[in-house]
């Protein structure tokens, strides 16, 4: 599990396309050391670390992951977001992240707004029907509040420091990005359909004293 508080930039040193995929990412040293078997997240991407030392990893990405999030299509000295797994004890910051991409959506707008700017993504209907405005979504693994929902599209706004501590700050229209939307809004949205499906209704639950 993660935060979606990306701890630091890494760069691709190598994707390898052969019997599969291998990605190699260089980064700054962590105060703790990788460890075999670790889950890191790569621009939002949960990969679990094969190989290591103090200044690289190697991760084994499979096919399906490769072609929902990207990474396959990464390429020698481009930055990624990184994140280490949620340990017992540390701080909780952002919100839910799973690491497990839905979809990718494309940038369709990028909006000055003082010293900020405000990204409007092309999500699809699925997507932007499991959130809400205000609420919570990963966008290359970045935690970010959604400032503007539309029946196809969400927008971001991006302050100076998450846009110099994470690769959001040189994303430019037409690039596409990872998306995971929050877990419990997922949930919620997904609750009255089954309830609906069952032949159950809302209204049904809370006359009988359910809801």
């Amino acid at each position: 599990m993660f935060t979606g508080l990306i701890q630091k930039k890494g760069k691709v040193r190598r994707v390898s396309h052969g019997a599969g995929i291998v990605l190699e990412v260089a980064f700054e040293p962590w105060p703790r050391v990788l460890e075999e078997g670790e889950s890191i997240a790569v621009n939002g991407v949960c990969l679990t670390v094969a190989r290591f030392d103090q200044t690289h990893f190697t991760a084994n990405v499979l096919a399906e992951t490769a072609a929902k999030s990207g990474i396959g299509e990464l390429v020698p000295g481009e930055e990624v977001n990184l994140e280490r797994a949620l340990r017992a004890g540390d701080y909780m910051g952002g919100h839910v992240v799973q690491g497990h991409v839905q979809a990718r959506g494309r940038i369709v707008a990028k909006l000055p707004r003082g010293r900020d700017f405000a990204l409007k993504i092309d999500t699809g209907y699925v997507i932007a029907a499991q959130c809400v405005e205000k609420g919570s979504i990963a966008i290359d693994g970045v935690s970010l509040t959604i400032s503007g929902l539309g029946r196809d599209w969400v927008q971001v706004d991006i302050i100076p420091t998450t846009a110099a501590a994470t690769t959001l700050g040189a994303k430019r229209i037409g690039q596409k990005v990872n998306i995971e939307t929050d877990i419990l809004t997922r949930r919620a949205e997904a609750t009255p359909q089954k309830i609906s499906a069952s032949g159950l209704t809302m209204e049904m639950l809370a006359e009988n004293g359910f809801i």
